[in-house]
């Protein structure tokens, strides 16, 4: 492995502060949302994770367009100051409609926040080489990712919900002055018009629409209304319909495509974005409705079921760090997959064994297989999705990469939801959802109440609540095999051993353009030396 200089480091170190700002913000949500809908009196609680996995979703297609025409530095502020303002926004929220809208805001800025920073390692590591980076960039998630929930339910535990989002404009000012003054990458030449013309403006507004109105189906589906109405159907067939004709339009049509239909003409890239798609469901999961078990079902205060996730946080950062060693030494990917995938299922079908008793080392047992899933997978699938095509695709491949991983949360989110609450207004006793005034639509926000119920009744909202999480678990199950299934098609390909130079840093191009210099001045003083 090659020796790098200082100004990469300095670049890394943005990476993974901005990775950190996006993942913290994006898990400590889980734990405080119940007191939030609580004190916002909000009955649509699910859009508060939906709407931010949404907006990330939708525009992370046009973030890799707009890194290839605009060039990295600006996108890269561009998505911390949406992030900024939408952390403001959310702060200062009075409804839960004015913080559902805010939460748009900050997901368009966090999603493409991930995109971006996979773009720019991509730029400046080889394939071959990047694994162990991905490794540290992946720990620095998953550090996040553990703490968040413990943030989340500290704040709301005291109160100071709001403080979760006002602490991201410190991070977000630190993240931004190490962009400005260390991530000098190439820039592309242009005009503004003519950078303009090169966006797929079609193909957008097709992702962008299609991918709403999936998520409006999703979370109405079984919940606002029956799984087979119209107001379900109609906009779940248009976005699927719509999903297929932008890839279409991308393969046939587009001058500029944001996904050129080379990244999915070979069965192991294909693989590996299946297991992208698939992955985040199980681990999103985890994160949002574990801790509903430990609140309605075990009585745990919003900290308590912070803390109780930490199964999951201790195990995730050295499986990411130990899959990427492997592969960086191995330059194979295939058996961490497969390991993966086994640990995924297995602490999967070990949650969905968990009932309304507390069983603190069976959760943990669960968590920590998952884990170990989730830090063998995420840093894995990377790979057959990059090493069967050229290194000049990178920033379409690994931005259609981060729509598919942040698809896969607004999926593992609301489909969660939708069985949750199905569940839910089969099992919980009448004479709690009567106290409810919008019925079982807002269980999820009464839950803060529940340890103050009467008995029986205290009792049997527990078990309702276990239950309907148990089969929600079962889901899952089904869900992962999917994934697990997938993984077997991948074939090993050697990994790149360059970099698209078109995108390195500027110290780079100034040194050569100023060694060249030096080379000409030479040879005239020599030219000059033998004329005399």
């Amino acid at each position: 492995m090659r020796s790098k200089s200082t100004r990469f480091w300095l670049i890394f170190l943005a990476i993974c502060v901005s990775v950190f700002l996006s993942a913290l913000e994006f898990t400590s949500v889980s734990t405080a949302l119940p007191t939030i809908a609580h004190d916002l009196d909000g009955t649509d609680f699910v859009w508060v994770a939906s709407a931010y996995a949404l907006a990330s979703t939708a525009l992370l297609p046009a973030t890799g367009g707009m890194a290839q025409v605009f060039g990295r530095r600006p996108c890269m502020l561009l998505s911390l100051a949406l992030f900024a303002l939408g952390s403001a926004l959310c702060g200062a929220a009075k409804t839960m409609n004015w913080l559902i809208a805010a939460r748009t805001v900050q997901g368009a800025g966090g999603g493409s926040i991930i995109a971006i920073t996979t773009i720019v390692l991509s730029d400046l590591v080889p394939l071959a080489e990047r694994a162990v980076y991905n490794g540290f960039s992946g720990m620095t998630w998953g550090v996040a990712a553990g703490m968040g929930p413990i943030v989340g339910g500290a704040l709301a535990k005291n109160g100071q919900w709001r403080w979760l989002f006002y602490l991201n404009l410190p991070l977000t000012a630190v993240a931004g002055a190490l962009v400005i003054l260390f991530l000098n990458v190439k820039t592309p030449q242009g005009s503004f018009r003519e950078k303009m013309a090169q966006m797929d403006w079609i193909g957008n507004a097709l992702i962008i629409g299609s991918s709403t109105a999936v998520v409006i189906a999703l979370t109405w589906g079984g919940v606002q209304h029956p799984w087979g109405s119209a107001q379900i159907l109609v906009p779940l067939i248009i976005g699927l319909l719509g999903l297929l004709l932008f890839l279409l339009y991308e393969a046939k049509v587009a001058k500029h495509p944001l996904v050129p239909i080379s990244l999915l003409s070979n069965r192991t890239s294909f693989s590996g974005y299946v297991q992208t798609l698939i992955s985040p469901i199980l681990t999103f999961s985890l994160l949002y409705f574990l801790p509903v078990l430990f609140q309605a079902s075990w009585g745990a205060s919003p900290i308590r079921s912070g803390v109780l996730l930490l199964g999951f946080a201790l195990a995730v950062g050295p499986a990411l760090i130990l899959c990427g060693a492997s592969i960086s030494r191995t330059k194979t990917y295939r058996v961490q997959l497969w390991i993966g995938w086994a640990a995924y299922l297995a602490g999967t079908g070990v949650l969905a064994t968990l009932d309304e008793r507390t069983d603190i080392a069976r959760a943990t047992g669960g968590q920590f297989l998952i884990s170990i899933g989730t830090g063998l997978v995420y840093a894995a699938a990377y790979f057959p999705v990059l090493a069967p095509i050229p290194i000049t695709a990178n920033a379409q491949a690994l931005a259609f990469f981060q729509f598919l991983r942040s698809f896969a949360s607004v999926w593992g989110a609301t489909v969660g939801t939708t069985v949750l609450q199905t569940q839910l207004k089969k099992r919980l006793p009448t004479e709690f959802v009567n106290m409810l005034p919008n019925g079982v639509s807002i269980a999820y926000s009464a839950i803060p109440i529940i340890p103050n119920l009467p008995e029986p009744l205290h009792t049997e909202v527990r078990v309702a609540f276990a239950d309907s999480i148990r089969i929600l678990w079962q889901v899952f199950v089904g869900i992962g095999a999917i994934g697990a299934l997938a993984s077997l098609f991948i074939k090993a390909l050697p990994l790149h051993k360059q970099v698209d130079e078109k995108w390195g840093m500027e110290e780079k191009a100034v040194q050569e353009r100023a060694d060249e210099e030096n080379a000409q001045v030479a040879a005239l003083e020599s030219e000059s030396t033998l004329i005399e």
